[in-house]
């Protein structure tokens, strides 16, 4: 089906949101946050979330939505590509904090950004998986194949383009739950 390559893209997403959400707390409690957990989180933020996951959907799923009938310039595509934009703006603004608390040690616009940050994720991914990711299925059903396809080819070049692999960032998700949670402790 052609939002399963997405799908397992929110799964992983979801786990850096969780890790960030306990950073949120962490730095909330006066906690230091190191390097090792702020600068991966930002790396996922951009490079697997907007450059990787974004692009399959801008340039695989909406395109085959609108051979589909659905239009780009409004509905569930136009409002997509709106919170696309919205994250990479909340995600500058989070890293440019990330750098400031780095530097600093002040952690105010680092919580807000993130805290920014994980909420519309949180609400776009949720009106991606029942909503957007409903109707593709249905719409798509006899394309799925080429549009897998599609996804494949685009994850694959861009995260080339990075430099990095899935999963170099799976490992990455898994390692940073990890760091996070030593933190807590």
């Amino acid at each position: 089906m052609s939002t399963v390559s997405l799908r397992r893209d929110h799964d992983l997403i979801e786990k850096v949101i969780k890790a960030m959400e306990a950073t949120i707390e962490l730095l909330n409690n006066g906690k230091q946050i190191p390097e090792s957990i702020l600068l991966p989180v930002i790396d996922f933020s951009k490079n697997f979330t907007d450059v990787c996951h974004h692009s399959k959907e801008e340039n695989a799923l909406f395109p085959a939505l609108e051979k589909a009938g659905m239009p780009r310039n409004m509905g569930p595509i136009a409002i997509m590509l709106q919170d696309h934009e919205r994250s990479r703006e909340i995600a500058k603004h989070m890293e440019e904090s990330a750098k400031e608390y780095l530097e600093t040690e002040n952690s105010e616009n680092l919580i807000k950004d993130m805290k920014q940050y994980t909420e519309h994720i949180t609400e776009h991914l949720w009106k991606e998986n029942n909503r957007l990711f409903l109707m593709a299925e249905a719409r798509l059903q006899y394309v799925s194949q080429k549009v897998d396809n599609d996804l494949k080819t685009i994850e694959e070049s861009k995260l080339k383009e990075t430099g990095k692999t899935r999963e170099h960032y799976e490992s990455l998700v898994e390692n940073l739950s990890k760091d996070v949670l030593t933190q807590k402790e």
